[in-house]
């Protein structure tokens, strides 16, 4: 089990965002987190990352307890992720922006940097090869030397997504990947998804409003609703299960046009 989460709840000013949670993640898995705004998902996110301490729970990644960790220090042991809002440097370029994300990879220290003046320039050259190949991989190596500023917001996505699959994570949560993104780059996401898990060997999970992109993508979907969990299994199970669709898509459309919507 990589990821495992038990009876995981947190509140903000008295309004409960995850409830009671329980979640378990194999590894190399591509798991789907869907369900309607202000159903918990990026609070999750949130909490697996320390970002927000829990109310009551406990996180496991790899059999560690990581519950109570620093964000920097769970982010070392293997978990990248992106958001929702952009954070990209937009003073840098887009290859820097990328080398930000693999620091952590980085075989040398200050004072190799001041003293070994040929190890240090055989790493860095090594590290740009390896950050253009992954630009190439999301389809911004043409792009490499512009400025974060003056990518397009789906350029912006991608390169969040490659600046976290530079931190070389085991586990990689994708907050809305496909937000703001063509409809042919939302194909090309899909694509890129797909590879991703057969190229780095990664264990995904997504939160995606293009329920297509999660249907098309996942081997397993996990659904919350007012921050508990309401159902849970493959997109076939999850599209044909009433209680998902009444309280994802509401109680205005019958079954049948929700499934179609679902598939799209």
């Amino acid at each position: 089990m990589l990821l495992k989460v038990e009876k995981l709840s947190k509140n903000f000013d008295g309004v409960t965002a995850i409830s009671n949670l329980d979640f378990d993640l194999e590894e190399g898995e591509v798991r789907g987190l869907i369900g309607p705004n202000g159903s918990g998902k990026s609070t999750f996110f949130n909490l697996v990352t320390g970002v927000y301490p829990p109310a009551s729970g406990r996180i496991w990644f790899e059999g560690k307890d990581i519950t109570e960790a620093e964000p920097h220090d769970i982010a070392a042991l293997g978990i990248a992720r992106t958001f929702q809002l952009l954070r990209i440097f937009s003073d840098m370029t887009v290859l820097e922006n990328v080398m930000i994300g693999h620091h952590l990879h980085v075989n040398y220290g200050p004072l190799a940097a001041v003293f070994g003046v040929a190890k240090t320039s055989a790493e860095e050259k090594r590290i740009k090869q390896e950050m253009m190949e992954l630009l190439a991989f999301v389809g911004l190596a043409d792009y490499a030397e512009l400025q974060g500023a003056e990518l397009s917001i789906g350029q912006r996505r991608l390169l969040s997504l490659a600046r976290a699959i530079a931190m070389r994570p085991k586990l990689l949560m994708l907050d809305e990947p496909a937000a703001g993104l063509s409809p042919a780059n939302v194909d090309n996401l899909l694509n890129t998804i797909a590879e991703l898990k057969k190229r780095y060997g990664l264990t995904i999970i997504i939160i995606e409003h293009i329920l297509r992109v999660v249907m098309n993508t996942c081997d397993r979907v996990t659904v919350l609703d007012h921050g508990e969990k309401i159902g849970e299994g493959t997109p076939e199970e999850v599209r044909n299960n009433h209680a998902v669709i009444e309280a994802y898509l509401g109680r205005e459309m019958n079954d049948e046009d929700v499934r179609k919507a679902i598939t799209q």
